[in-house]
């Protein structure tokens, strides 16, 4: 495997370069270091292949046929622990999604678990509050343990909430499919009582958040309706399934005419990303069955529609109503 590895970073470089300095330089070790490793005396650590392959942009997928085994290897997003950084994840993540946003081909597929990320990206309190709730389970600091959500939205910088909104508008243009079922509005009601019971949310902010949610879900039954994304200027498509069958994930895939890849999330925000084309079109394959056996909404009649977007708007108010009577949360 290393001689194979060796030789594919030799064909990347040119006729004048050394491979040997080539990988000196990069791994940052000496000469005849480099050297071992080259001659095959000296084995490559696994670090050390990581590192190469992202240097050279090589697939050790492709270039070791991993997926004909029963591993794979995958990136992981950087971890977010504090304001600068959560801003930076919504930058980074606005450039990746820009150049989708110029393929007629690209589409993304949504096992939505909890509300989608971007419907949660706009100028609304719950933008403010998501980030609140983000960054209070991934701060390690204990800066957050006890701040309320009024203190952060005093504290925190606009361009927090400027980069978020600005990555929410660029889904606008991209064909979405998504996969909901009756709890997927849950988590965000629970999160929201449970701040709001333990006096970090004021009665005032949480009823502002409920509200922003009821838009979301009006928003979200209008697009599945007819069938488009709103705001969007090139009529990109919206379809929404209900899913009874399988629990969703929050599992994402990106696909494109040349190439899919998902993300699968294992923290707040943290993703395992996967580019195995095999793997990839298995989990293609996948969403192509739920689909099967998933109700299309706006075919699904408009009875069923009703009442699936109903009953979340009366999970909404029966947080508000035990919010304005200081009762406890009922179970979902």
């Amino acid at each position: 495997m290393q001689e194979q590895f060796i030789s594919k970073i030799r064909s990347i470089l040119n006729e004048n370069q050394s491979v040997t300095e080539e990988i000196a330089a990069v791994l940052d070790i000496s000469y005849d270091a480099a050297y071992r490793r080259v001659t095959g005396k000296t084995s490559i650590s696994l670090e050390e292949s990581v590192t190469l392959s992202k240097h050279f942009k090589i697939s050790l997928n492709k270039l070791f046929e991993v997926g004909e085994q029963t591993s794979i290897l995958t990136d992981v997003s950087p971890g977010i622990e504090n304001i600068a950084q959560l801003e930076q994840y919504f930058k980074t993540s606005l450039q990746n999604i820009l150049p989708l946003t110029n393929l007629k081909s690209a589409s993304i597929t949504y096992s939505a678990k909890d509300i989608p990320l971007f419907y949660t990206l706009s100028d609304s309190y719950l933008t403010k509050y998501k980030c609140y709730v983000w960054l209070k389970f991934l701060n390690e600091d204990g800066s957050m343990e006890k701040m309320s959500f009024k203190s952060f939205i005093d504290q925190a910088p606009q361009s927090l909430f400027d980069s978020a909104i600005r990555l929410g508008e660029t889904y606008n243009y991209i064909d979405i499919i998504e996969f909901w079922n009756d709890n997927t509005i849950n988590g965000t009601l629970q999160q929201i009582f449970y701040y709001y019971e333990t006096g970090l949310l004021t009665r005032e902010h949480a009823l502002l958040i409920c509200k922003d949610l009821k838009d979301i879900i009006d928003h979200v039954e209008k697009q599945s309706i007819q069938q488009t994304i709103i705001n969007s200027k090139n009529n990109a498509k919206y379809h929404l399934y209900k899913s009874d069958l399988l629990t969703m994930s929050n599992t994402i895939m990106v696909k494109t005419k040349n190439q899919k890849v998902f993300f699968s999330p294992f923290t707040v925000l943290t993703y395992f990303k996967v580019e195995h084309q095999p793997t990839c079109n298995k989990l293609d394959r996948f969403f192509e069955k739920q689909m099967k056996n998933s109700k299309l909404l706006v075919n699904s009649g408009e009875r069923d529609r009703a009442q699936f977007f109903n009953k979340m708007h009366l999970k909404v108010e029966s947080v508000i109503e035990r919010i304005n009577i200081n009762q406890d949360l009922i179970y979902f």
